[in-house]
């Protein structure tokens, strides 16, 4: 008898939201596969204003944790001629003004679909509207990122650091449980860089291990404006903070 393959999820690369008249089904969607995150129930009717809104309150609760770790991206599915959607966005132009701002910015779209079973979300995220809805909503993350990477380079603070290099990334990454002055808030790379490199399996077992340990990680798109500069530093940036 083999021993079981581990199945490799990959990067994360977004949220995938399914609202349905009664409940939300939500998944982590990373670029090998998606991952359930939590499923949230309404108790009452949807013209329940009351239940309504504890109902978007669950659903931000559940995701609060996932979008602190980096990931910006939240892909909204439901069928067509649902208000859902459009109700949910105007819980959080309301209700959660704080993801509309600077660090914590989420960007959000719209998908026709369900996305309750995994079949389902399997055939949404393979999708093309799917993919490009994602490449349009993490080209706005990345010219964050890259403002944010601006800021770095230009400020005479001592105490931040920028690191341009995978072996440099990663011992700083891999040793984070040790006592230091720096921890590594962002790891961002280009889809380029990660395709092209030798060190693939590395990477990307880099990457899991900075998700895993809290680290905002992103693969940006080197054609993007933000991704040209990224790889102007030789296409890998982690960004470290004082711990």
């Amino acid at each position: 008898m083999y021993p079981k393959r581990k199945l490799t999820r990959g990067y994360p690369v977004a949220i995938l939201l399914g609202l349905e008249e009664n409940k939300a089904t939500i998944w982590q969607v990373f670029s090998k596969r998606a991952k359930p995150l939590a499923t949230v129930s309404i108790s009452e009717n949807r013209s329940n204003q009351k239940a309504l809104y504890n109902f978007h309150e669950s659903i931000i609760r559940s995701l609060k944790q996932t979008l602190r770790d980096g990931v910006g991206s939240v892909i909204v599915s439901s069928q067509p001629r649902t208000t859902y959607y459009q109700e949910f966005i105007n819980y959080v132009n309301k209700h959660q003004t704080w993801l509309r701002q600077s660090q914590n910015r989420i960007f959000i779209n719209e998908i026709s679909g369900s996305a309750t079973t995994q079949s389902q979300v399997s055939e949404l995220v393979n999708s093309d509207s799917f993919r490009n809805l994602v490449r349009e909503t993490v080209s706005k993350e990345a010219d964050d990122l890259a403002g944010l990477l601006e800021k770095r380079l230009a400020t005479s603070n001592r105490e931040d650091m920028i690191l341009f290099s995978i072996d440099e990334a990663e011992d700083l990454i891999l040793h984070m449980s040790r006592v230091g002055t720096r921890k590594a808030e962002y790891l961002i790379l280009t889809n380029k860089y990660l395709a092209e490199s030798k060190h693939k399996a590395r990477l990307n077992r880099l990457l899991q291990i900075a998700y895993n340990k809290g680290v905002k990680t992103r693969v940006v798109d080197s054609d993007s404006p933000a991704g040209q500069r990224i790889m102007q530093f030789g296409g890998i940036v982690c960004l470290a903070k004082p711990d």
